[in-house]
């Protein structure tokens, strides 16, 4: 166990550490990628306490505390900690089996669909987006630095879980999809 310091003592110079002690400034791009994924959380937090008294979707939501802790895992990863990552390829096969189920209970998608419905499906859109941002942070650090390609992965089946679940929330609750139409 380590005691975690909210505020430092020392002249604050914009700058944070890594595991290992190593000083990095704040707009490093490995601060950037683990501030989304610290965002991303947040989203998903938030997600789950929108359907925390709901028992119809507990199957629908049960995995989603596992997932914040993988956000923290895969953030302490990038930033030297050595926490373990081989279980996420098992992570996006589990995902993609989730996003395969709740495609056979929905109608096909041959347009684009608008964000929104229930308040819910619209917080789901939110964290699918800040997800989909955060996926594109990590890219931008594995342009710079060497990272578990499944980590990238990983993001891109989660954003694309997190859509499929908006469509099924409206869908269980009885909203229609808006369609988006080309002005």
């Amino acid at each position: 166990m380590f005691l975690i310091v909210i505020y430092v003592i020392f002249k604050y110079k914009g700058q944070t550490s890594l595991f290992g002690g190593k000083r990095v400034s704040k707009a490093d791009a490995t601060i950037a990628a683990v501030g989304e994924i610290d965002e991303f959380n947040g989203c998903l937090g938030l997600i789950i306490a929108k359907f925390e008294n709901l028992p119809r979707f507990d199957k629908l939501t049960e995995f989603f505390p596992a997932l914040q802790n993988d956000l923290f895992a895969i953030g302490a990863v990038l930033t030297g900690g050595k926490s373990k990552l081989d279980y996420l390829d098992a992570r996006v096969s589990e995902m993609e089996v989730k996003i395969d189920e709740m495609e056979k209970q929905l109608p096909p998608l041959s347009n684009f669909i608008l964000p929104g419905g229930s308040e819910i499906a619209a917080c789901v859109h939110v964290g699918r987006s800040v997800c989909r941002r955060t996926e594109r942070g990590i890219v931008a650090l594995a342009e710079k630095q060497t990272i578990d390609p499944s980590i990238i992965k990983y993001f891109n089946r989660l954003s694309d879980l997190l859509f499929m679940t908006a469509r099924l929330v409206n869908d269980r609750a009885g909203i229609k999809e808006k369609i988006w139409k080309e002005s």
